[in-house]
């Protein structure tokens, strides 16, 4: 018998006797059908009575008759039979018991032709639920209502045995579909501070707590002191040394556990705004111990904590907080807050000199606490509608937040209808907020494949050459940015007509799929949005050309219902509209343009050099504080025109920017005079605006009309500021700015 003969003979021997194994075997290896041809084979047991596995037998049960038809039976039972789904309790011993899992941690296993799913708490066997529709079948869940499935008459799951435990016990971040899709949220695993946070006490809780309506006008002595004085107000923060501050704050957080008996975390935390916190002597001494203004808040935190030992008490490290104190400790039940908001996002944390510094006092806190929440910020929220390249940074960031002993993350991305890539962008956060060792480019592809189908190629590379042109332009990529500030960048125009054709191909290769085509188009929105807006700072403009595009731009706004462009909620239908009365060429004549300008009192810092002729040079700035605006700072402006010659007019308005966000507030009065000779200067007119509290952003002209013609060469402008924010800003006590661009003299 020769080699290739016995080799046979021994196979045939060996296949044999596995076959003759696998007749006795038990039968924990084989798959448990659900469905066959159509027609239910299995059903979905519940074992308790909990409302979590009730949700997660509902969500089975409608996908699985979505793929197939078949609508399996759910019931409470004991007893259970091959092809069934037994969820929560009742699973075989060798199940991984739900003391091993953390909190949302759930595990699939599939023994005796019946499959489980057990939690470890909170959702966790919702998610497992979740988790077998997506990678056993074939559900896709991308955004509002837009999910894909593979439809089979005959579901089988094979062997599987799967656990897992989530990166971060709480998960946050920001999409329009959690406010319009029931099944979003839970299919991110996101969760929201109302779920979690008693009475929906998440941040910037003090004027909440300690009401400055209530306590400020008698009990000054509550609130801030600094710059000489106290500083009660609704954006004030607290004397933290004060003893009475600590007794109120006590007696109202226990009235709140007590009205929400199943929360276990409030947040007691400073109002928004930056160098506000109490320099008293008590205050100021314990800070300077500690090395920073973190210090007397957490020595307060930790007297709170030490009141509510079964509670958490959240705190945040923002702005003059960031950093962490050198010697007192946080209790194990008060958590920190830690924001990057100062951090810029063109490389990762560890890369840029502001990331770096939050990094540092990212590690510090860590080496004091393993209760560290972190709030990150992955968007332009000045501008939703402008490319934001980020991705390539958020899984460094989501594994550094990770290794730093990081338990609760914020992933702040304003998720808006029609910003930059939003299905994508919380799509890709929320799977690195479960597992950051997920890779990110990987993830990008996936989803551009099954959100966008054939134009998907086309979108991966128009974000990959956005992010090596950001990279290689050296610019930082800011949240208050503004296309403008990369039209020399990678919005440049050489760019800007690759990325259109890219779109162009894209929309070509799903032409005839209108939800892809559709899909396509509203993300090509932010591209059109920084085409116009930096149209308007690029004289002459092409006026044709423009127009087109702001007609398409509202007709697309409009069909894919995008409501903000900004987190102060402008309207981009107001944007249009704005657009044509203020930067469209307005063919009016103005006396001013080109005029030179003389400061009596000179714009702050680094406003002056530019303010010769940014007031007189035709463009009007736009949303952005950061390009064509002069700005003053703490103190009242003027300046004198020169027209070159006598002038005969009638009216002087001035245009002046608010944006409440960036401590930039409307003007209390302008004063007008005229003068022959630059010397001696008469009284026009004023116009005066009572305060504006409004959160949007705006532009206002303020102007006086003459009723009789005037003639002059000069014209003087003096312009009184509020200069100091007030009690309701977040910047009180500070100084305040207000901002120019045109003078327009007619």
């Amino acid at each position: 018998m020769n080699i290739q003969m016995k080799n046979t003979r021994l196979l045939l021997l060996l296949a044999a006797v596995l076959l003759a194994g696998a007749a006795h075997a038990p039968d924990h290896n084989a798959p448990v059908i659900l469905v066959k041809n159509g027609r239910p084979h299995g059903r979905i047991i519940l074992t308790t009575h909990d409302p979590v596995d009730r949700q997660a037998a509902t969500i089975l049960q409608d996908f699985i008759r979505r793929i197939s038809g078949a609508q399996l039976e759910i019931r409470r039972a004991t007893a259970s039979r091959p092809g069934d789904i037994i969820i929560g309790a009742g699973a075989p011993n060798d199940v991984l018991p739900a003391a091993d899992l953390s909190d949302d941690g759930f595990r699939i296993v599939a023994r005796r032709r019946r499959l489980h799913i057990v939690g470890g708490g909170d959702k966790g066997v919702l998610y497992g639920a979740l988790t077998l529709l997506e990678r056993f079948m074939g559900v896709r869940y991308w955004g509002d209502h837009e999910y894909t499935i593979t439809p089979a008459a005959t579901i089988a799951l094979p062997a599987v045995d799967l656990a897992e435990n989530p990166a971060f016990r709480y998960r946050q971040s920001q999409h329009y579909a959690m406010a319009s899709d029931s099944l979003y949220t839970p299919w991110m695993r996101l969760e929201s501070p109302h779920d979690v946070f008693a009475g929906g006490y998440w941040v910037h809780t003090f004027d909440l707590l300690l009401p400055s309506a209530v306590y400020g006008d008698a009990h000054p002595e509550y609130y801030s002191y600094f710059n000489g004085r106290r500083h009660p107000g609704k954006a004030s923060q607290w004397c933290l040394s004060n003893p009475d501050v600590l007794e109120i704050v006590a007696a109202k957080i226990d009235s709140i556990f007590h009205a929400h008996p199943g929360k276990q975390i409030l947040s007691v935390s400073q109002n928004d705004g930056n160098y506000t916190n109490c320099q008293c002597e008590h205050c100021k001494a314990l800070d300077d111990h500690e090395g920073a203004p973190s210090g007397s808040l957490i020595h307060f935190l930790n007297k709170l904590a030490d009141r509510f030992p079964d509670k958490q008490l959240s705190t945040l490290a923002y702005l003059y907080t960031m950093k962490p104190p050198k010697h007192v400790k946080p209790r194990r039940n008060v958590n920190i807050m830690l924001c990057s908001i100062d951090c810029h996002r063109e490389l990762s944390l560890t890369e840029t000199p502001s990331g770096q510094e939050f990094v540092e006092a990212l590690e510090g806190w860590s080496r004091i606490s393993d209760n560290i929440f972190v709030w990150d910020y992955g968007i332009n929220f000045d501008n939703y509608l402008t490319p934001f390249p980020n991705f390539h940074i958020l899984a460094d960031n989501l594994r550094l937040f990770k290794k730093n002993n990081v338990t609760m993350h914020f992933s702040q991305i304003a998720g808006v209808r029609g910003g930059d890539f939003a299905e994508m962008r919380t799509w890709m956060v929320a799977k690195l907020m479960w597992n950051p060792r997920y890779d990110a480019d990987s993830l990008m592809t996936v989803f551009l494949e099954g959100y966008y189908g054939a134009g998907a190629p086309y979108l991966y590379r128009y974000v990959k050459l956005l992010e090596g042109a950001l990279m290689g332009s050296g610019q930082r990529l800011w949240i208050y940015d503004s296309p403008v500030s990369h039209k020399q960048g990678m919005l440049k125009p050489a760019l800007m007509r690759r990325y259109a054709d890219l779109f162009d191909r894209a929309e070509a290769a799903v032409a005839d799929d209108s939800v892809r085509l559709a899909r396509v188009r509203r993300t090509r929105l932010s591209l059109l949005y920084s085409e116009l807006d930096i149209a308007r700072t690029d004289p002459p403009m092409d006026t044709a050309a423009v127009a087109r595009k702001l007609a398409l731009f509202e007709q697309r706004v409009a069909q894919f219902n995008v409501p903000s462009l900004n987190e102060r909620d402008n309207a981009p239908l107001e944007y249009a509209a704005l657009y044509r009365t203020r930067y469209m060429p307005r063919n009016e004549p103005n006396a001013a343009a080109g005029a030179t300008v003389r400061f009596i009192i000179p714009p702050t810092g680094r406003y002056a050099a530019p303010g010769a002729t940014a007031l007189t040079d035709g463009l009007y700035g736009g949303a952005t504080f950061g390009e064509s605006w002069i700005g003053w700072e703490g103190t009242d402006g003027a300046f004198v025109l020169d027209l070159g010659e006598p002038k005969t007019f009638s009216e002087i308005r001035t245009d002046f920017l608010h944006q409440l966000g960036a401590w930039i507030l409307l003007p209390l009065r302008v004063d007008y005079s005229v003068s022959d000779d630059g010397v001696a200067f008469r009284k026009a007119g004023a116009a005066e605006h009572p305060e504006d509290r409004d959160r949007k952003v705006k532009f206002l002209e303020l102007a006086y009309q003459s009723p009789q013609p005037l003639t002059a060469r000069y014209i003087k402008v003096e312009v009184t500021g509020v200069k100091v924010c007030p009690h309701w800003h977040y910047g009180v006590g500070h100084p305040c700015w207000f901002f120019i661009d045109e003078v327009v003299v007619k």
